[in-house]
Parts: structure tokens; C-alpha cells; sequence
């Protein structure tokens, strides 16, 4: 086999290799910043509501989820 496709199989495999390696960490990454940080739901904007002195309606709570869906 000819020394430049012997290269190019090393260097397709070390590419396949570090593409699986990163996807994997990068997942594990992305999973431990939602376990640690998860995203507001109703329970949260519920108790901010009530940290200012409100009792929120169930509309009031599905129109602040409504508004912070759209922007994400």
C-alpha cells in the first residue's frame, strides 16, 4: 500500500475518533449544565411571583412561559 494512503486512512481515522470523542464530552457538558442549572418552569415563576408579594393566576404564569419560550 502506498505510504500516502496509509496517511490519509491515519489521518481519516484520528478525524472520526476525535469527532466521536467531542460529541460525547460535549454532551456530558450539556447534560451536567442542565442537571445543574435547569430551565425556569411554572414552579419557578410561581415562587418569584410570590417573592413579590403576588398571587399569580394561571394566566398570568402561562403568558410569562408563553414570553420566554418565544425568545429562546
Amino acid at each position: 500500500m502506498p505510504e500516502a494512503l496509509k496517511t490519509l486512512l491515519w489521518m481519516l481515522l484520528g478525524g472520526v475518533i476525535g469527532a466521536a470523542l467531542g460529541w460525547y464530552f460535549t454532551r456530558k457538558a450539556i447534560q451536567k449544565q442542565l442537571k445543574e442549572n435547569p430551565p425556569v418552569n411554572e414552579k419557578m415563576i410561581r415562587a418569584m411571583f410570590m417573592q413579590m408579594g403576588r398571587k399569580p393566576s394561571e394566566a398570568q404564569i402561562k403568558q410569562v412561559m408563553k414570553s420566554m419560550n418565544q425568545y429562546q
